[in-house]
């Protein structure tokens, strides 16, 4: 039996950290960005049916889809990005799922989703546990505003996009607490995964 566990966040709570810590253990991790990628490439279904949707000028010369048109088009107009979403969530799932699927076939102990919306979307019913990276709200509104270099009120704006940070908090079946060092998250991370009976002796050599 595999273990699957939906690994999320929040904007600038340092998610990638933890995941990138996993894939160095070896952890097999699906990542959700990633595949939101893939899937809008050149011949893939999403990609076609973007192009029938909301035509080639959302097209870069090479026929590679220009992500800044066509957000400047969903971005300003509620329809418009719930045409987009509709296209290419399904796809996104599907390939998120049959990922999922081949690993436990694989026999692999634990199986990681990076799913940053996974609360938003409600994707509760993919994993078996969810772990949460947290900060407090000023520490992850002080990061926004240093990393993006934007404004508190436009970081805010951002934040405020999403499910309180604190209340996936209180949801989550664990959290790692990404407030301090690099070396605490990760001995968090490291007693997380044998609370959940996951053999973590080679990860600590």
């Amino acid at each position: 039996m595999s273990l699957v566990v939906g690994l999320t966040g929040s904007i600038a709570t340092g998610k990638s950290t933890v995941s990138n810590m996993l894939t160095n253990w070896g952890i097999p991790v699906i990542d959700a960005d990633r595949i939101s990628r893939q899937v809008v490439e050149v011949g893939e279904p999403a990609y076609q049916q973007i192009v029938d949707t909301f035509g080639e000028e959302v097209l870069h010369d090479d026929k590679t889809l220009n992500r800044e048109v066509l957000g400047s088009i969903v971005f300003k107009r509620d329809d418009e990005r719930q045409k987009l979403n509709q296209i290419i969530h399904p796809h996104i799932r599907q390939t998120m799922l049959d990922q999922r699927d081949q690993l436990k076939e694989e026999g692999h102990p634990i199986i990681v989703m990076d799913i940053p919306l996974l609360f938003e979307s409600e994707l509760f019913d993919y994993v078996d546990k969810v772990l949460v990276v947290y900060v407090d709200p000023d520490v992850q509104l002080a990061r926004l505003t240093e990393r993006d270099q934007v404004s508190e009120d436009q970081a805010l704006k951002r934040i405020n996009a999403q499910i309180p940070i604190t209340e996936k908090k209180k949801r989550a079946d664990a959290i790692i607490d990404n407030g301090g060092t690099v070396e605490s998250s990760r001995e968090q991370l490291l007693s997380v995964l044998e609370k959940w009976e996951i053999n973590t002796s080679s990860f600590k050599s």
